[in-house]
């Protein structure tokens, strides 16, 4: 099937969405590894069981962040890949590097959305605790 002419402007046109997601994701898990330290330091002093399953949740958000980051990151250098390719008048590689970039991207933000998830579950732990403590 003869697909047609990927202009050079439309891989380029990912550039600055990437960069600002990226940046999101760097905040998200800056934001994490201080609420991680805080609560490690908080177990430590009382081993309270909660704060452990808090952790614990914390750890598998900060594995799907960098899967994240790892994509968005391949993704963005598929992107220079077609745009590379592209710039040299290689369409079919060109189109291909950046069919595989969409598709990583897609894969960024559906683990995005499964941490988002997440982290409402961990909001869900922590506002549990404050009903049991009232009641």
């Amino acid at each position: 099937m003869l697909l047609p002419d990927l202009p050079l402007s439309t891989p380029s046109l990912l550039f600055p969405a990437i960069s600002l997601l990226m940046l999101a994701y760097t905040n998200r898990f800056l934001g994490l590894a201080s609420v991680v330290r805080a609560l490690h330091a908080n177990w430590q002093s009382t081993q309270e069981p909660l704060l452990l399953e808090q952790i614990q949740n914390l750890r598998r958000r900060i594995q799907i962040i960098k899967h994240m980051q790892s994509l968005g990151v391949l993704s963005l250098m598929l992107c220079v890949v077609s745009m590379t390719c592209l710039f040299f008048g290689g369409q079919a590689a060109g189109q291909g590097a950046f069919g595989v970039s969409l598709v990583l991207m897609l894969g960024s933000l559906t683990l995005c959305l499964l941490e988002i998830q997440m982290s409402g579950r961990a909001l869900d732990l922590q506002l549990r605790d404050v009903k049991c403590r009232e009641g």
